[in-house]
């Protein structure tokens, strides 16, 4: 069944040039549909997540925040480290907070709760839609291959920025440094 259940794959959104259809370790080399959608709707998940990572981590080190206090304390929003830094500032309330917010989004928010998805990590649940019924077939099809691989890409580079700040430099846009003018990433917190 190897050969040909990985064959049932290589035709699906996301198997794109200049790779096709990767699967490095193996783990589709006996799945069913089934096992294909359970990965796919993680690597969708995951990649959404990732790219809102990137983006925070951008506007955050851009220096953008969120005006008042985070806490009761006095602890400014301002006063937060960008990047893994923040994990060790941020208030315990306020990290517990955060968990239980991405479990309610987990358990009862992110998922095809109505049943009516056209396709694995379709959580419109027919109530948003932003045109996309207005799309062709194969406009849709593309879309979501542009979804798929911005996902990969912030997948990867999330990681990276978080590598990067544990760097000696401390800086996780490394161009800086290259560029001639290196910062050190959360000087001053």
């Amino acid at each position: 069944c190897q050969s040909s259940c990985l064959k049932a794959f290589e035709e699906e959104i996301g198997a794109q040039p200049p790779l096709g259809f990767f699967d490095p370790l193996g783990l589709l080399a006996s799945a069913d549909e089934d096992r294909f959608n359970r990965l796919r709707y993680v690597e969708i998940k995951h990649g959404r997540v990732s790219m809102l990572a990137v983006l925070g981590h951008i506007v955050t080190t851009a220096g953008v925040r969120l005006p008042g206090d985070i806490d009761y304390h006095g602890t400014s929003f301002e006063s937060i480290p960008t990047g893994i830094a923040a994990l060790s500032a941020v208030p315990s309330a306020g990290l517990l907070q955060i968990f239980l917010f991405v479990g309610f989004l987990e358990l009862a928010v992110m998922k095809d709760i109505t049943g009516e998805g056209e396709f694995v990590g379709d959580f419109r649940n027919s109530f948003i839609d932003f045109g996309w019924d207005a799309f062709s077939p194969e406009e849709q099809e593309r879309k979501r291959g542009i979804e798929l691989n911005n996902g990969r890409a912030a997948m990867m580079g999330i990681l990276g920025l978080m590598v990067h700040e544990m760097l000696p430099s401390h800086d996780p846009y490394v161009i800086n440094g290259l560029v001639g003018y290196p910062i050190d990433f959360n000087a001053g917190f």
